[in-house]
């Protein structure tokens, strides 16, 4: 019986989370404590990429973090981004951020549908005149760099955040007894073996979303009982749904 659920997120900010679904229809406590944190680039390190922000006449966004740093970049750097630069995101949720920063207009911003950067490419070959940027995480793959040169787009990626364990305290250590543990990326799986060197799973349930945060649970020796997305299952909150119905029975 799963009565304790530790989500490696934020606490969501909306009373509409399907989270808090699962809580009333099947009695499970969900936990929100983030495994690690996000960290911005200074100015002073961004500069040393030699990157210029204004080179670029298009900037690709594929999280919220990239967003966020990429204007609080700019403003430490006292540089104006123009009103006719495109911003082009992997999906609409992204897209109606950049709201935060400036003025939306449908004709310089983009997205796909899916959230995954191959679904945003063939947008983005519709605007080959453009210079894109794409701000990243200190953590990445060459997956974009190489996508974006077989379409021979004209583009530069740049660090502008890093991700750092959110280190847990002797109190949460000592506390930690959760029945399920649900992972969104292979850092958050790497900063529980960080934690907690001499974990051992035993009856402690694992979800993972994601492809690669999969690959990582699996890689840290670690036993993988949900996974999501999927196409019955396109969200973590549902994957868990059924999971906790069956337990029910």
């Amino acid at each position: 019986m799963i009565k304790k659920i530790l989500i490696s997120q934020p606490r969501p900010s909306s009373e509409k989370s399907p989270y808090y679904d699962l809580e009333k229809e099947y009695g499970a406590q969900c936990v929100f404590r983030p495994f690690f944190k996000v960290e911005g680039l200074s100015a002073k390190e961004f500069r040393q990429q030699k990157i210029n922000l204004l080179d670029y006449t298009a900037v690709v966004f594929t999280s919220r973090h990239a967003i966020d740093n990429y204007f609080k970049i700019a403003k430490e750097m006292r540089i104006t981004i123009p009103e006719d630069m495109k911003y082009f995101c992997v999906i609409e949720t992204i897209a109606l951020y950049i709201q935060k920063y400036v003025q939306y207009r449908k004709r310089k911003i983009f997205f796909g549908n899916t959230g995954k950067i191959d679904d945003l490419v063939p947008v983005m070959a519709k605007h080959k005149a453009e210079k894109f940027l794409v701000p990243m995480s200190s953590v990445h793959n060459d997956d974009v760099k190489n996508m974006l040169d077989e379409k021979k787009l004209n583009h530069a990626e740049c660090v502008m955040y890093r991700t750092v364990s959110n280190d847990f305290t002797e109190d949460e250590k000592n506390n930690f007894n959760y029945d399920m543990l649900v992972f969104f990326s292979p850092t958050g799986v790497k900063a529980l073996k960080k934690n907690f060197p001499e974990f051992k799973q035993g009856d402690i349930k694992i979800a993972a979303f994601g492809p690669a945060t999969a690959k990582t649970v699996a890689d840290e020796g670690l036993r993988l009982d949900v996974e999501a997305p999927s196409k019955e299952y396109p969200s973590m909150s549902s994957a868990l749904k059924v999971y906790l119905k069956k337990g029910k029975k």
